[in-house]
């Protein structure tokens, strides 16, 4: 998210809108979440517009549950819900940011015990030709 995008012009098209606006971001590090986001958000929420974010599991980046935990936190102080938080497609030149299935379910039960249940994203994946994302289960419950 480019903060600088949120014009007032843009904030007025909004706020003058009968439609009811949503604004996914795309933020995968608390450290992304800065005073200038922050301000932006806070433009947006006062028009009342929606504000969600999406990440992506990240090798070295994100993949810690305390890392998320403080990207939920600081995303829910600027007024961003968490939402989804995708592992990474298998594509060419981002093998090393891979974290398999099992390790991001691993993660994600840890998140779990860091927040709370709002702050926690939907794990999910996007499955060519599918409508929509597909959630991964965590497997809480023993089989």
């Amino acid at each position: 998210m480019i903060p600088a995008r949120i014009t007032e012009a843009l904030v007025e098209r909004f706020a003058r809108s009968t439609l009811q606006i949503l604004l996914v971001n795309h933020i995968n590090h608390a450290n992304e979440v800065d005073e200038t986001f922050r301000q932006a958000m806070a433009k947006l929420r006062r028009v009342g517009v929606t504000l969600l974010n999406q990440s992506v599991l990240l090798r070295g980046v994100n993949d810690n549950a305390q890392t998320l935990a403080n990207l939920s936190n600081a995303l829910f102080d600027a007024g961003v819900m968490p939402y989804y938080l995708h592992v990474l497609d298998k594509v060419q030149g981002a093998a090393h940011f891979m974290v398999s299935d099992d390790e991001a379910r691993q993660i994600m039960r840890e998140l779990l015990t860091l927040v709370s249940g709002y702050l926690v994203p939907k794990l999910a994946r996007e499955i060519g030709g599918e409508p929509s994302k597909t959630p991964l289960d965590l497997q809480l419950r023993q089989q």
